[in-house]
């Protein structure tokens, strides 16, 4: 390069000057020539001492990200079917998600003859989006993806949400409580299991055959 737009040592610009002079310029002082804008025509070179220049670049890099925000999104998949204590499940980790200042992503997958009653889906879709009112807000209105329906939840400011109610602590201290045996564990476990297992016989009965 032939000439320079040249900004002195005390940071005022000095204006287009051949290069030349501008090294002989930082020589006579005592310090370099460091190109500080090599996109520009012609390119700005400034009079400094390149080990200071150095650290305070890497300084303001540092700095910014220090001050960067980093948003980060959670997925949470659902089912047009979805088994009531799945659903609770999935619906207090997306409010840990919301609550935790992370996006969440809804996706509902359709599989084999669930894709020729996909109202259901967005009901199911509807009714989790509008659990999570209190906690999110949703981007854009439920929408078909793929095999799918998918939704994108951004939290609501700290002020604006409700309280989590379900706090990690006490989250915490539930799981690691000690079930109590009062002699009708087995009877309920024996319950539960005969009623998911016709449960999901049906589901796959009626979807599937």
């Amino acid at each position: 390069m032939r000439e320079v737009r040249l900004v002195g040592s005390d940071g005022k610009q000095v204006g287009v000057v051949a290069t030349r002079k501008a090294l002989e310029m930082a020589k006579a002082r005592g310090l370099d020539l460091v190109e500080v804008a090599s996109t520009a025509r012609p390119p700005v070179c400034q009079i400094c001492d390149f080990g200071k220049y150095k650290y305070e670049q890497a300084k303001k890099e540092k700095e910014q990200k220090k001050n960067k925000i980093v948003i980060k999104v959670k997925e949470i998949q659902l089912r047009p079917f979805t088994d009531p204590h799945d659903y609770q499940y999935k619906l207090q980790h997306a409010i840990d998600f919301l609550c935790d200042d992370m996006k969440v992503k809804v996706f509902l997958r359709f599989r084999g003859r669930e894709n020729a009653h996909k109202e259901y889906g967005f009901e199911t879709m509807k009714k989790f989006v509008g659990d999570l009112a209190p906690y999110g807000k949703a981007d854009t209105q439920p929408r078909k993806a793929g095999r799918g329906i998918t939704v994108m939840l951004a939290p609501l400011a700290p002020t604006k949400r409700q309280k989590n109610p379900n706090p990690k602590k006490q989250r915490h201290d539930e799981d690691t409580e000690e079930p109590q045996d009062n002699g009708d564990t087995t009877t309920n476990n024996l319950n539960n299991a005969y009623y998911y297992y016709y449960y999901y016989y049906y589901y796959y009965y009626y979807y599937y055959y």
